[in-house]
């Protein structure tokens, strides 16, 4: 298969050899860096200063985008340190507060400040120092009493009101220190933690009545979990909001507050609940860092009747789900990546083939350019893997030099062109937050069919590895449809959310609508043209939970019985295929499930959709790959257990960004299970000289009396790789006034490559 190339984008730039005579100003938007700067020419120097270049790649950018930033507790230190635009330093104690400055003075990077709201090195407040009152009861409780420890030392937390307070204490102290921005981590409850006895009493003051055992009833189940959402809600907002006023009121500084969650899809998964979609209603948070790395992502789901790890598939729907929670509110994501993952046992190896996978995913979501790059690169760059054994390394050379590389080349992806190559796009699977409300017993108990066959009824292990949305997700994935996860709650939201999509699969089955609203909005979509596959039994337990559809005046058995009535259909279809305006409804009395159960399965609902996107007047289209350009980027992924063993090939002069070598390539091949990160050569649209790619970051470039000088920072002690264009093989290329013999000239594609070790920054001089 070859790769249709786009049209070239319109270059603004000539090649004109005034361009090529730089000025020597100070590139006034790099002031901090710890090297001298010069301007590339004006022309440059303005798009440096600007969201939007007009050439790629486009290496030399403003630290005050703040496109790129990592986090790291403890003092600097120039090994693990990454040069991104921003830095976030870990922990609110003294002790780290007191690291500030050298961060600032050191990295040159904007500092900004992480820390959890769940957990954290918060013994002052639980032992009563804070307060004098010990605070112990806080600590999320199982149902047989025992604490949840997130380490020997750390519980997680249930937020009473009193440690909303004494968080906001500390964050005070970080303003004062002259923090700007604040990454507030991970609010979550276990959603079998409601047993603490500040919960009883939370339980007391929500629902006004007395605490009934969460797992007593799918009822108090699914109120528990909705306390749960509540707390973590209410304690970012009052400590969101006193926080923001207090920079205003006491320095005349704005604050800017971003939460650092797991996924929609990974808390629903792993049993835990936070406030999710129900953050974006909040005026104090101005973005989220989608948590979405190995450790989430491998955990392990059932297609075709087997259990497996399949990273990069859960990554790109965990991507896409928060991509699809920030859209509409004009709220920023950065999207993590993690080289290593919690889990120190495995070895370089596996670390690398997963992180591959997560990171092609995150960049096939190409509605953001933020990221954060790692997450403790002293782990990734100072550690030995697998941790505890005889064979433990550290990480080998090469790969740290594709990783510094990969770190740089993520500021380049504000790319105004971005589309898979004839993908059937416009298919969507609805996740809701109540998908986090039923997860925690008695859901075992009391939804698990005793018949593992049962198509109307999960079993055991579908439900613990939430096999009902894998069930509508993962036969798509699979066959190469870049699937889109819209949040149900948001169609309330945001006018217009959903217009993008013309085919909906939904299910309450392992989730449930907030409003009756809703209803109102799907079926105004329909109406429109859109096309929804409801797929359920409606044999779920928690649709005689205590919720809107059977309160008040009304007496619904299910929520599914008030969409078909708000479509226009009676409150029990069968299965079949119904008109609704200008569009249809598809009704399949299956549980979700059932479709990975078999190949057979998932094939009935591949023609249920296929049928669905024909009906929209749309290809339906399958394949073993995903392909996507971004500028002059191409991203690959071939996919195992789909339509053939075939690799995907593609033509072109590529570089593979993940080769330490750089070398331009005619054509690429990408067997299953490869990923792919490209630059597509005659795609490049940057005026020579320019860096394609480099595990520095270039931080100035200058040509004088025909010397191409560049001034650069890495990180200490990996090797340094760079790709340049240039018009002309070079004579010589030298660092820091000493010649470098490892370079290669490409006379075909008229390009520089070269490596060297660097103690953190470095003068390249080519003549």
């Amino acid at each position: 298969m070859l790769f249709q190339h786009l049209p070239p984008r319109r270059r603004r730039w000539k090649r004109a050899a005034s361009f090529l005579s730089f000025g020597a100003a100070s590139l006034a938007c790099l002031a901090g860096s710890p090297v001298a700067t010069f301007s590339l020419a004006s022309a440059q120097e303005s798009v440096a200063s600007s969201e939007t270049s007009d050439f790629a790649p486009n290496l030399i950018t403003d630290r005050a985008l703040e496109r790129t930033t990592y986090q790291q507790a403890g003092g600097y230190d120039p090994r693990f340190d990454l040069k991104t635009d921003a830095v976030m330093v870990y922990g609110v104690s003294d002790e780290a507060i007191a690291t500030l400055e050298k961060w600032r003075a050191e990295s040159g990077s904007k500092v900004a400040v992480m820390t959890g709201v769940a957990w954290g090195s918060y013994n002052d407040y639980l032992d009563g120092k804070y307060d004098g009152a010990t605070h112990w009861d806080d600590a999320q409780v199982r149902a047989d009493g025992e604490r949840i420890m997130h380490d020997p030392a750390t519980p997680y937390l249930a937020p009473s009101i009193a440690f909303c307070d004494y968080l906001e204490s500390r964050l005070k102290k970080v303003v004062d220190a002259g923090v700007e921005t604040l990454f507030l981590e991970e609010p979550e409850l276990w959603a079998f933690a409601g047993f603490s006895d500040t919960f009883k009493r939370e339980w007391q003051m929500y629902y006004n009545e007395s605490w009934i055992r969460p797992d007593s009833s799918c009822d108090a189940q699914y109120r528990s979990a909705k306390l749960m959402q509540y707390l973590y809600r209410r304690l970012l907002d009052r400590v969101c909001a006193s926080l923001k006023e207090y920079s205003l009121r006491t320095y005349n500084r704005p604050l800017k507050v971003y939460v650092a969650t797991h996924s929609l899809l990974s808390y629903s998964q792993i049993r835990m609940v936070s406030p999710e979609s129900a953050l974006l209603d909040l005026p104090g948070i101005d973005g989220i860092i989608a948590q979405v790395w190995t450790g989430t992502s491998r955990h392990s789901n059932i297609y075709n009747g087997v259990q497996a790890e399949r990273t990069f598939e859960s990554a790109f729907l965990e991507y896409n789900v928060t991509q699809e929670m920030v859209r509409g509110t004009g709220k920023r994501v950065y999207y993590l990546n993690d080289p290593v993952e919690d889990n120190p046992r495995y070895d370089w190896n596996d670390y690398k083939t997963n992180y591959l996978s997560t990171l092609v995913a995150s960049l096939m979501q190409s509605e953001t350019h933020y990221y954060e790059v790692a997450p403790w690169p002293s782990r990734v760059f100072l550690g030995s893997f697998p941790a505890g054994s005889p064979d433990a390394t550290t990480i080998p050379k090469d790969y740290a030099s594709t990783l510094t590389l990969t770190f740089q080349q993520l500021r380049d992806m504000k790319q105004p062109n971005a589309e898979y190559d004839g993908a059937t796009e416009g298919v969507g699977v609805l996740l809701a937050d109540s998908a986090m409300f039923q997860r925690a017993e008695p859901t075992v108990r009391e939804c698990a069919a005793p018949d593992a066959s049962d198509p109307t009824r999960p079993n055991t292990l579908e439900i613990q590895t939430f096999g009902d949305f894998f069930g509508l997700a993962t036969p798509l994935i699979k066959r190469g449809i870049p699937v889109g996860v819209p949040v149900l709650d948001h169609a309330l939201r945001y006018p217009g959310y959903l217009d993008k999509y013309k085919v909906l699969a939904l299910s309450y089955e392992y989730q449930k609508p907030s409003s009756p609203g809703l209803h109102a909005v799907l079926a105004d979509w329909v109406n429109r043209g859109g096309v929804l596959i409801y797929v359920g039994a409606e044999t779920d337990v928690y649709h005689a939970a205590k919720d809107w559809w059977n309160s008040g005046s009304l007496s619904y058995a299910t929520p599914g019985e008030h969409l078909f009535e708000s479509l226009g259909l009676n409150k029990r279809p069968e299965s079949g295929k119904y008109r609704f305006g200008k569009g249809w409804i598809y009704v399949d009395r299956v549980r979700p499930a059932h479709y990975n159960r078999s190949q057979d399965n998932a094939d009935a609902y591949r023609s249920l959709v296929a049928e669905a996107v024909a009906a929209t007047g749309g290809k339906y289209v399958e394949r073993n790959y995903f392909l996507k350009r971004r500028g002059p980027y191409v991203l690959a992924a071939t996919l195992t257990e789909s339509l053939s063993d075939e690799p995907l090939k593609l033509a072109g002069r590529l570089v593979n960004l993940f080769d330490p070598k750089l070398q331009p390539l005619d054509g690429v091949e990408v067997a299953p299970g490869e990923r792919a990160w490209l630059l597509d050569l005659d795609k490049v649209t940057a005026p020579t000289p320019a860096v394609l790619a480099s595990s520095c970051r270039v931080e100035s470039i200058k040509n004088e009396n025909g010397v191409l000088t560049l001034e650069t920072t890495a990180t200490s002690g990996v090797d340094a790789i760079s790709l340049l264009k240039l018009d002309a093989k070079p004579t010589s290329v030298s660092v820091d006034g000493t010649a470098l013999e490892n370079w290669r000239w490409d006379a075909e594609s008229q390009t520089l490559f070269f490596a060297f070790p660097t103690t953190g920054k470095a003068t390249i001089e080519i003549l």
